[in-house]
């Protein structure tokens, strides 16, 4: 397959170069000389692939190609989008709601035993928390839940987007406010979604899964707060 231009070139030279996910690269120097630019113009470049999250610079490590995370590639435009007015989280959530939908099948049809262990200590470790004094909500349990079950789709669009999504909603902070009883009636629905998988039943868990996105009620918009997606 021919790779498509890339734009700055830097990106080009990363591809084409085939570095591996956590290689070190060349020097600044090195890969200058070896693009025909001067590393004032390639730092700039470079800053572009960084900020895609494809490099990172760290003192005493030097220069690292990073694995492709679509959520890297995403977020700060989402969030960005959100301050603007110029989308919504609603509008996101409406997107996450689908793609979820759409792989449901495949995504539970892979999940091994241990996955499938591993959502029922996370509905353990809520229900602990929510009856616990003092009460905490879930909300580690909340993303890691979702994440689980559509963590072995090979797909890192899919995988980057519900990552993405995760990290607007914990930025939004829109349920801040939602009562115990909302956290109670969620994570009521979370235990049948995961009995659901667990007994082989997709069909009624999917019909749960759907069930429950209309418990994520429309908010007045709020201020995103600062957060580090670097």
């Amino acid at each position: 397959m021919q790779l498509p231009k890339l734009d700055p070139p830097f990106l080009g030279y990363l591809a084409e170069s085939a570095f591996a996910p956590e290689q070190k690269l060349p020097t600044l120097n090195e890969i200058s000389s070896e693009m025909n630019i001067s590393v004032g113009k390639l730092r700039e470049q470079l800053e572009v692939a960084r900020s895609l999250g494809l490099v990172s610079v760290r003192p005493r490590v030097g220069m690292q190609r990073e694995p492709f995370d679509f959520s890297a590639v995403i977020l700060k435009a989402v969030l960005f989008s959100f301050a603007t007015g110029e989308a919504t989280f609603a509008q996101f959530s409406q997107l996450r709601r689908a793609l979820e939908e759409s792989v449901w099948e495949d995504a539970v049809q892979m999940l091994t035993d241990n996955d499938k262990a591993e959502l029922q200590q996370l509905i353990n470790r809520a229900w602990k928390k929510l009856g616990g004094k003092p009460i905490r909500i879930p909300n580690e349990e909340h993303r890691a839940l979702h994440l689980t079950i559509f963590s072995r789709l090979d797909n890192p669009f899919v995988q980057g987007l519900l990552a993405a999504y995760w990290d607007a909603y914990e930025a939004s902070e829109l349920t801040r406010f939602n009562s115990l009883e909302y956290w109670v009636e969620v994570w009521h629905y979370h235990q049948e979604i995961v009995d659901a998988i667990c007994s082989g039943d997709f069909e009624r868990g999917r019909q749960r899964l759907i069930k429950h996105f209309s418990l994520l009620r429309s908010v007045p918009a709020v201020d995103i707060p600062e957060i580090n997606v670097t």
